[in-house]
């Protein structure tokens, strides 16, 4: 499972600097009254699931009537709300709950990953921030290929597996332009936590024994394995490593990661263990790092055009490339806007439309889809309605169609963790962020206290063949220097017909992070599910290949699945499908939560 995480926060910030923002109209930044807020959303109704499913409906979620932040930790959330309640903004508390999250939440909170950061501002403006990783200059496109020309394990465990990392130079990007409090003030909370240690509890313990192979195989075992077991539940876990690092960030802002003392470590470990004398072009190959001092000096994050798109009256906003995120849901969603209305939920119409429409824009993601700087992407063409109403007249009303027989358009001339925040002013900010394996390629890096990412797995190692989660992509996103990977991430802020803020909503999970996404999306706007049922009801995936519906067990009744199969699909259980967090704007305030099938929480006030 890929681990990431998802922020989003509402807040008035005002720019700091001449960050780019795009115009739109100026959003309304006092309280609605409660008429107001029903008008605009419509009234909710109630969810049916199927007798099978695991979850109920009709459950609690947090509520607060100012603001509210909800990750996957509930004490990296509570980083981000002592942030906002010291005065600080959305920007402010996002980065706040980032650099919690690299405390607390190891296997998926990072400063060795990268991520997206989707910020809307209570006066309409809004600004995309990539901080993916991108590949160092010494890769090349078939690094990962051994002298027979098959493609290893290295892009997935080991050294070489790591992208240059970004989080550290995102987090502290944003907090420049649009925060209001210092960013020793804003990382207090993370230092914190790691100088006087988290409680481990239950999940913490369990998720490090299922990985503690991996954690012990590259130097994290002295941090995570003391004495050869696992962290017990109720002990206090100490990361004075991991603290000092934050520190020199803290102090000396990104020189503080990407020069220095730190850098220096990064690459050393990305050298330990790697034969003398080996070729440059066979050292990835052979698991050796291969990344530099330079390469860190070297990173930039960048600032990119939001992509927007509307659905049945609400405009959603989302993440251009480097991620698929963006385009991949909205293509989704202009295919269905297509149908007057959408069938019941459960029902095999709805299910088979659903998938059909997944099928569809997936097969261009894969195919069309990569870093901007590197190919182009028309983002144009694949957006517009001319281009949904086509694909959308392929989908037979009771058949389905087989992946191989659709092709993407022509060329023209990504486990994670989300987390959202909202405040009383109204501002939005919406996180995505990722190792993308659990515990990322399991390096550790030693003196530094944290793990480094596997996300050159999420290039085409070989175009043509699957990578870690049977993802079948092309030459548009081959290996190259200094390229980035692409990604499935897809933070996202829904504003309903009115203009009002509605959801801010992003997920974990590999390429089920769009689907899942798109689904909660669905069920607030053509369900019209409260946020509990929206993230408790559940879903499918489909990704064009391999060229099967993924469900979650007990999600599809007997008779639907049986219809479905009927149609032509092969279906395939999954044991979860994606991992969203969420905040929505109720009638007094917020509603904000992990996932039902996590373990995070909200917090407000």
């Amino acid at each position: 499972m890929r681990a990431a995480v998802l922020i989003v926060i509402a807040t008035a910030c005002a720019p700091r600097g001449s960050a780019y923002v795009e115009a739109a109209p100026k959003m309304q930044a006092k309280p609605e009254s409660q008429a107001q807020s029903q008008q605009s959303q419509g009234p909710r109704v109630p969810a049916v699931f199927p007798g099978g499913w695991q979850y109920r409906t009709g459950a609690k979620v947090t509520f607060a009537p100012h603001a509210m932040v909800a990750s996957s930790s509930i004490i990296a959330s509570e980083a981000g709300l002592e942030i906002l309640k010291a005065g600080g903004n959305a920007v402010d508390a996002a980065v706040a709950v980032g650099f919690a999250l690299a405390v607390a939440y190891p296997e998926a909170g990072n400063i060795g990953g990268g991520g997206y950061m989707l910020i809307h501002l209570a006066n309409g403006r809004t600004a995309a921030l990539d901080y993916r990783e991108a590949a160092p200059r010494a890769a090349s496109r078939d690094m990962y290929l051994d002298s027979a020309g098959q493609l290893t394990q290295s892009g997935v465990i080991g050294r070489a597996a790591s992208g240059v990392p970004g989080a550290v130079a995102g987090l502290t990007a944003a907090l420049s332009r649009y925060g209001s409090l210092p960013l020793a003030r804003v990382m207090a909370p993370a230092i914190r936590l790691a100088a006087e240690g988290v409680i481990v509890d239950s999940v913490l313990s369990r998720s490090i024994a299922g990985k503690q192979d991996l954690i012990a195989r590259f130097g994290g075992a002295a941090s995570f394995l003391p004495g050869g077991k696992t962290l017990t539940p109720g002990s206090r876990f100490v990361q004075a490593e991991l603290a000092e690092t934050l520190r020199r960030i803290a102090r000396d802002g990104a020189r503080g990661f990407y020069q220095g003392r730190t850098a220096e470590l990064i690459a050393e470990e990305m050298r330990r263990d790697c034969p003398a004398g080996i070729l440059a072009r066979r050292r990835a190959a052979s698991g050796c790092g291969i990344i530099t001092v330079h390469d860190l000096e070297t990173y930039r994050p960048a600032w990119r055009t939001p992509l927007r798109t509307t659905y049945r009256g609400h405009k959603v906003t989302s993440m251009p490339p480097s991620s698929s995120g963006g385009i991949t849901l909205s293509e989704t969603l202009n295919i269905l806007e297509g149908f007057p209305s959408l069938p019941a939920f459960g029902t095999a119409g709805y299910f088979h439309l659903l998938a059909s429409a997944f099928q569809r824009s997936f097969t261009d993601r894969n195919a069309l889809l990569g870093d901007p700087e590197f190919v182009t992407v028309p983002i144009a063409r694949l957006q517009s309605k001319a281009h949904a109403e086509r694909l959308r007249s392929t989908i037979s009303p009771d058949r389905a169609t087989p992946t191989l027989s659709l092709s993407p358009s022509p060329r023209e001339g990504s486990e994670t963790t989300h987390y959202s925040v909202v405040d009383a002013k109204g501002n939005a900010v919406a996180t995505t962020t990722t190792l993308n394996s659990l515990y990322g390629s399991g390096v550790f890096v030693r003196g530094a206290g944290f793990f480094m990412n596997n996300e050159m797995d999420d290039f085409s190692s070989m175009p043509g063949k699957p990578n870690q989660f049977g993802l079948v992509q092309g030459e548009s996103n081959a290996i190259a220097p200094r390229k980035r990977m692409l990604s499935a991430m897809t933070p996202t802020i829904v504003h309903d017909p009115r203009g009002e803020l509605l959801l801010i909503v992003g997920a974990r999970g590999g390429p089920r992070i769009i689907t899942s996404t798109t689904e909660v999306i669905l069920n607030t706007i053509d369900h019209r599910m409260s946020l509990a049922d929206a993230l408790s009801a559940p879903r499918i995936h489909h990704q064009a290949l391999p060229d099967t519906i993924r469900y979650e067990p007990g999600g599809l009744d007997s008779a639907t699945m049986a219809r479905l199969s009927a149609m032509g699909y092969r279906l395939a259980p999954l044991s979860n499908i994606g991992l969203v967090v969420a905040i929505r704007r109720v009638p007094g305030g917020y509603e904000g939560s992990d996932d039902p099938r996590a373990t995070g929480g909200a917090v407000g006030y």
